[in-house]
């Protein structure tokens, strides 16, 4: 069974990915695209067009493992580039939306 709780760092492949890429495929994409070691302790995240899928790589000391997570109901919202938190993938894989929102002062207000 695959356990999250050794994983040092967690990268997501913002925009795109053709999900039909297997291992090999986003392996070349980690190294080449990222200038990543697909082989470090980390998880490599991959979402698709449809924003309602991705897959996940990562290397267990003996082969790749490969994971891939469909939503039911609902979207993986866009996430910040870079690294996850553990938290903040818990909240991923569960589906909830990260983005932040920016909103404008009302006028006539002041922030104390």
């Amino acid at each position: 069974m695959f356990d999250a709780a050794g994983i040092q760092h967690v990268y997501i492949a913002c925009g795109y990915t053709d999900l039909r890429l297997g291992i090999d495929g986003l392996v070349s994409i980690v190294q080449t695209n990222f200038q990543l070691d697909p082989f470090a302790n980390a998880l490599f995240l991959f979402c698709g067009r449809r924003a309602d899928r991705f897959k996940a790589l990562y290397w267990d000391s003996d082969g790749f493992i490969l994971l891939y997570k469909r939503l039911e109901r609902g979207r993986f919202s866009a996430v910040r580039s870079g690294e996850l938190s553990e938290s903040e993938l818990r909240l991923v894989l569960e589906g909830v939306d990260l983005s932040v929102r920016r909103f404008a002062p009302v006028r006539g207000t002041r922030v104390a």
